[in-house]
């Protein structure tokens, strides 16, 4: 790689061990990747996981005397507190683990939003910004919808970004690299905010490549909700970091600017019969639940709202949890949502994550409904099955104690 003399003296030590060991990472990674220079960036998003080898991580950065030059936002964490109140009583070595990536975080300068769709109110980078990203719903999100420029970072390696303020430059932080090369034709009937998740599990298992879809027949634009829904159940079930959406994402006016001088590499048609198969295979079969569980990723205001105006005057029969960021529990308090969702018995919990173990013990082998794909996904590990259904779908699930249908 070509170094500036900075970056050279950033790389030997000069400006601190902490920058230096950031610095051999990104270095490593751009040769690996042939990237020419480095580039500054404007913004980062880490996506902590109060995990041993992230907490580990951060801590050897720290301890060599790192900070951010470009303040992070980051991933959700958890509200200890409440659920030591509303759940159960949080296991020492939960606590220990969570208190400490939080307090790692602060001292290397994150800025601790703990939400995992900082691209919707709280780190929002305009077209053309060059970030360093991490989150699987976020990658897709910034690149695809807003038009910045990042690659699919680790959490590691956007926190190297955050103390250096650079990224090796390739690929999506390239022109030539943010081309489509797979046609993706939706016959499909894609209208609600379910249909993109399961148009974005479906694609993946239709096609595994890395390569950068373009989808044709989406009729309208979709919701915020939607695109974030879409794009997360990409990088889930399999790992697109960008895609195009024909005459609706900034980067894709026409089939011809989205694929650029690329020749398309494979054509791909989903029907409402993949749909179908998809919904059949993901979705699980009805019964009884023992909670309901939703927010991965994060619910915004609209989705809170649609859950108040679901539930009504009615009660829930099983725990009920909606996981938000801190504002749009504020925002859910002013306009009566949380009074609502907590009459009927149910929780608005800011700042926590759905996969931050061991603080859902309580639901581990239990029956549950939510509406997010990798919600499920990710908590098969603690043999958590979920029927996944749409949102209104699983909110009167939640109040029958079972899913009908």
């Amino acid at each position: 790689m070509k170094l500036t003399s900075e970056e050279k003296d950033m790389l030997a030590g000069k400006y601190g061990e902490g920058i230096a060991a950031a610095m051999k990472i990104q270095v490593a990674m751009g040769e690996t990747f042939e990237a020419e220079r480095m580039v500054p960036i404007t913004r980062a998003h880490v996506a902590l996981s109060a995990q041993d080898a992230d907490l580990w991580f951060v801590e050897k950065l720290l301890n060599l005397g790192a900070t951010c030059k470009v303040s992070p936002t980051v991933n959700p964490s958890i509200d200890l507190k409440y659920l030591n109140k509303n759940l159960f009583e949080i296991p020492k070595a939960g606590i220990n683990i969570v208190s400490s990536t939080n307090e790692a975080y602060r001292k290397i300068g994150a800025t601790l939003t703990f939400d995992c769709t900082p691209y919707l109110q709280q780190n929002v980078p305009g077209f053309g910004e060059v970030i360093a990203f991490s989150e699987s719903s976020a990658t897709p999100y910034v690149n695809s919808v807003l038009g910045a420029r990042s690659n699919r970072e680790s959490s590691q390696s956007a926190l190297c970004a955050a103390v250096t303020g650079i990224v090796p430059e390739y690929g999506l932080l390239l022109d030539e690299n943010r081309k489509g090369e797979i046609l993706v034709e939706v016959e499909a009937k894609v209208e609600t905010d379910f249909d993109y998740q399961l148009l974005g599990w479906c694609y993946p298992e239709l096609y595994k490549g890395l390569e950068i879809p373009v989808f044709t027949g989406i009729k309208a634009r979709p919701t915020p909700a939607g695109f974030m829904n879409f794009g997360a159940q990409l990088n889930t079930s399999g790992a697109v970091s960008m895609y195009h959406m024909v005459g609706i994402t900034p980067e894709a006016p026409t089939l011809e600017a989205a694929f650029g001088n690329n020749k398309i590499k494979h054509h791909i048609k989903i029907t409402d019969q993949d749909l179908a198969a998809t919904r059949e295979r993901l979705c699980r079969e009805p019964g009884k639940i023992d909670f309901a569980m939703f927010g991965c990723p994060h619910l915004n205001i609209d989705q809170v709202e649609t859950i108040a105006k679901t539930v009504g005057e009615r009660k829930f029969a099983v725990d009920f949890w909606v996981l938000t960021s801190s504002l749009t529990r504020e925002l859910a308090d002013r306009m009566g949502y949380l009074d609502v969702i907590q009459r009927a018995g149910g929780h608005i919990i800011a700042d926590t994550c759905i996969d931050v173990p061991p603080c859902w013990q309580p639901y581990y082998g239990k029956n549950a409904v939510t509406d997010s794909p990798k919600c499920a996904y990710y908590n098969e590990i603690r043999g958590i099955k979920f029927i996944i259904r749409p949102l209104e779908e699983a909110v009167e699930a939640a109040i029958l104690g079972e899913v009908l249908k």
